[in-house]
């Protein structure tokens, strides 16, 4: 299995041994990465995880493997030739196709007719046998007692033999699931009577596209409408091609008394078995394949999100905008903790109210979320700040994801007494004062960044989705003083019960004072603090190496170099001189490498540094603030915030994002959006056309485009041809 992961992931097998000895030992992905370079050969977190995954897939493969030659070894059926064909097999299709004879199913006409005493007849029609006649033959098959009447009866009970026998070679299985692949064409049909209910597929109302080439936004777009009964959905082959195939592998004669029953049974065998059942083994195949690339889109697009600037720890008044129930406002100090509240109403608006108590509060930034009335808001805003005793900043704030965590358990937890809307506009706040913080106590799938996701395999997007908010966490690290538990329970080794138990030991006992008191917390063990604790930071500890990325198991080492050059590990921190002053040559040694050494001394440079970007907030143009506000040749400035396999996203400031198609993201071609453009992004476009009636906005980065003057909806696509309408895929 080493060798196998190896050669299919271009990786030295002894860096693959390494990872899964790891992994056997119960060592994470993050602390493997982190530290443990040297056993690794360097391995970073993706290939680390490509190797987790193919492992399981191996495992579940051989497991699988094991069960059907076990399976066929009790019908006392498996022969030499039989294992040594599973034993080749490196798909887990390639050995249910080889399974498929032997597999228990439901009775069919092949075993009906088999019960009839036909099999021999059907031996005659494989074999194409000569020098007998054909009716003769059959005749001497006539059974009343078990329902053959006559030679016709006895002919296509065998034919059905046949067929099922040729439908069940795994060779033209997978030929003829090669064909599906090369030259298969997805087509899409609007069912009758449908054609209003289902308008926002009408794209796919006469669609088709190679299955080679259909991008995977599609495919799903296709199987949604199918699943809503709107379209009727079929993958067309070249049958008469397929046929030919047959014929030739099942070496017709044409001079042979039993060549017509063959091809007879040929023709049934395709049409009634093998196209229905490889169809749908395709479809199966290729909904694996636009899943995984629609996660892949939808976790790249959260990580991008994730690592967004944070404000970092100032004051913060976080507003929930709303017209009927009014603008709610939470105000929360610079470690996120909420203090007061206020609600203000847009259509009579108490300025000397909210004046009160934004001065009180002073903020260094207002966020305002980005929902409905956000621009009213932000209007109102600016004009009562013009007269307050401090300056701030203004800075529109996604709402994705906020009403879900209102409502959701851990707020619940947080704030007990506060109104849903009051707790939105606290998350809102602490969006801005540090997004990945907060963002992890959402369920990911409710951010809104992605595609289809509601619609691709759930365990895989919940996985793949897992990793990227673990991925995130443990790459910026945790303060352990302030972190909440959903944030904890994603640092390695921790999880949500030991995370909640964290919390309550630091409310019961007092903050910690160092890393190892970590070890005081119930089920906090040895092997946990190894895996999690270089993750965690202190930065009022009392060992100063407890606010950094070094993890204490090198203390000793770091406390050696400090020793060796004739100062206090303190005074090593921060200090750039001391530094360069440490040859790490001298410390190499057993399982302590340069990467290690050169990670401890950038953490030393500049301990526990945050990785993500410094933040800088969005320009958004004032004179912009509705839908109406927007003309064709405008040129905006706006946030990404979302990118998809079509496209991508843009907040120029109003309540709907334009949408940037993948035809308008450069002036040269572009293949995949998430190379040009990544969530948060900020970003220059122009306006080509607005769409008022549907409330759609098409842009484009590309230089001296003409734009479009008519706000009519857009032009539908040609019949069969895949539609270039860039809102044809929302």
């Amino acid at each position: 299995m080493i060798k196998q992961i190896a050669a299919e992931l271009s990786l030295p097998e002894a860096s693959v041994k390494a990872v899964l000895n790891l992994f056997g030992e119960g060592n994470t992905v993050p602390f493997i990465a982190r530290y443990r370079k040297e056993a690794t050969g360097n391995l970073d977190e993706v290939a680390i995880r490509a190797i987790q995954d193919r492992d399981a897939y191996l495992k579940d493969f051989y497991e699988r493997r094991e069960v059907i030659i076990q399976s066929i070894e009790s019908q006392g059926k498996l022969t030499d030739q039989i294992k040594a064909g599973l034993l080749k097999c490196t798909t887990k299709q390639e050995l249910e196709d080889i399974y498929l004879p032997y597999k228990p199913k439901r009775r069919t006409r092949a075993m009906i007719a088999r019960e009839k005493g036909l099999e021999p007849l059907a031996a005659f029609i494989i074999a194409q046998t000569v020098g007998v006649d054909m009716l003769q033959t059959a005749e001497s098959f006539i059974d009343s007692a078990k329902g053959v009447e006559n030679s016709q009866d006895a002919l296509a009970g065998a034919r059905d033999i046949v067929a099922e026998n040729f439908a069940e070679i795994a060779a033209i299985r997978s030929q003829i699931r090669s064909i599906f692949f090369e030259k298969g064409i997805v087509t899409s049909k609007v069912l009758s009577g449908k054609e209003t209910e289902g308008a926002k597929f009408q794209q796919y109302f006469e669609f088709n596209e190679p299955l080679s080439k259909i991008p995977s936004h599609r495919y799903l777009a296709i199987r949604r409408g199918e699943a809503e009964d709107v379209l009727l959905m079929q993958i067309d082959v070249p049958e008469a091609e397929i046929l030919e195939y047959l014929k030739h592998y099942a070496g017709l004669k044409k001079a042979s008394p039993f060549a017509e029953q063959l091809e007879l049974a040929l023709r049934d065998s395709l049409k009634r078995l093998l196209l229905p059942s490889l169809e749908t083994d395709v479809r199966v195949q290729k909904k694996m394949e636009a899943d995984q690339e629609a996660v892949k889109v939808f976790s790249d697009n959260l990580g991008q999100l994730l690592m967004a600037a944070p404000l970092g720890e100032k004051t913060v008044v976080g507003i929930d905008p709303g017209l009927r129930t009014g603008c709610k406002c939470a105000s929360v100090n610079a470690a996120g903790k909420f203090l007061e509240t206020m609600t203000f109403y847009l259509h009579n608006p108490d300025e000397t109210k909210l004046k009160a108590f934004l001065n009180k509060h002073k903020p260094f930034a207002i966020a305002i979320g980005n929902g409905t009335a956000s621009r009213e808001t932000e209007t109102f805003i600016l004009e009562v700040i013009k007269n307050c005793s401090f300056e701030t900043i203004i800075v529109m704030v996604s709402e994705a994801g906020a009403s879900v965590y209102s409502a959701s358990d851990i707020a619940r937890q947080e704030f007990p007494d506060l109104d849903l809307t009051i707790r939105g506009a606290i998350s809102i706040a602490r969006r801005l004062q540090d997004p990945l913080a907060e963002l992890v106590k959402v369920d990911p799938k409710s951010i809104g960044v992605g595609q289809y996701q509601h619609d691709v395999h759930q365990p895989l997007l919940q996985q793949k989705l897992t990793e990227v908010v673990e991925s995130c966490v443990n790459n910026v690290g945790v303060e352990l003083n302030t972190a909440s538990a959903p944030l904890l329970s994603y640092v390695a080794g921790i999880g949500p019960s030991l995370a909640e138990k964290i919390v309550r030991h630091r409310e019961s006992e007092g903050v910690f004072r160092s890393r190892n008191q970590l070890l005081k917390v119930g089920g906090f063990g040895p092997k946990t603090f190894l895996q999690a604790a270089g993750f965690l930071r202190l930065h009022q500890g009392e060992n100063p190496l407890d606010a950094s990325a070094v993890h204490p198991e090198r203390y000793p080492l770091v406390e050696k170099m400090a020793q060796d050059i004739g100062v206090q590990t303190v005074s090593l921190i921060g200090n750039q001189g001391l530094i360069a002053k440490i040859d790490i040559k001298k410390y190499v040694q057993g399982d302590v490498g340069e990467p290690t050494l050169r990670d401890i001394l950038d953490e030393l440079r500049k301990p526990g540094r945050d990785p993500r970007a410094v933040f800088e907030p969005p320009k958004f143009r004032q004179d912009v603030r509705t839908i109406d506000d927007v003309t064709p040749g405008m040129q905006l400035e706006g946030v990404i915030t979302n990118v998809t396999a079509f496209g991508a996203f843009v907040d120029i400031g109003v309540h709907q994002d334009g949408l940037l198609h993948i035809s308008e993201l450069a002036d040269h071609y572009v293949k995949d959006p998430s190379q040009e453009v990544s969530v948060g992004q900020k970003v220059t476009v122009k306006v080509l056309e607005v769409d008022k009636g549907r409330k759609r906005i098409s842009l484009t980065r590309k230089t001296g485009v003409a734009v479009i003057k008519s706000q009519k909806a857009p032009a539908q696509a040609s019949p069969k041809k895949p539609s270039h309408n860039p809102f044809a895929n929302l």
